[in-house]
């Protein structure tokens, strides 16, 4: 079982994801089921030490925001053209 712990963005765009990135954290959303997205910053380290297991695509996965846990699955992954950095990740919210 993987635990992530995230934060909620608060700002939005490409100026921001690329700030973020460039501080080693990660843009990411969670959707579906019938709340709204969240947009959440990841550790970028810490995600890819987690993506070179196999469990992490197939199992669930729990995200704690702010004390609050949500399950999730990865759902897409968009990674760098050439550098090993993932650039943002999209779970599917499990209810």
């Amino acid at each position: 079982m993987f635990i992530i712990h995230a934060e909620n963005r608060k700002t939005y765009g490409k100026g921001s994801s690329r700030r973020l990135r460039k501080a080693d954290k990660l843009p990411a959303i969670i959707y579906g089921g019938h709340t709204t997205p969240n947009s959440i910053i990841l550790n970028q380290e810490l995600i890819m030490n987690m993506q070179l297991k196999t469990h992490f695509y197939k199992d669930i996965l729990t995200i704690m925001i702010e004390g609050v846990g949500i399950q999730v699955k990865v759902h897409a992954i968009q990674r760098h053209p050439f550098k090993e950095k993932i650039q943002h990740i999209d779970f599917i919210r499990i209810e």
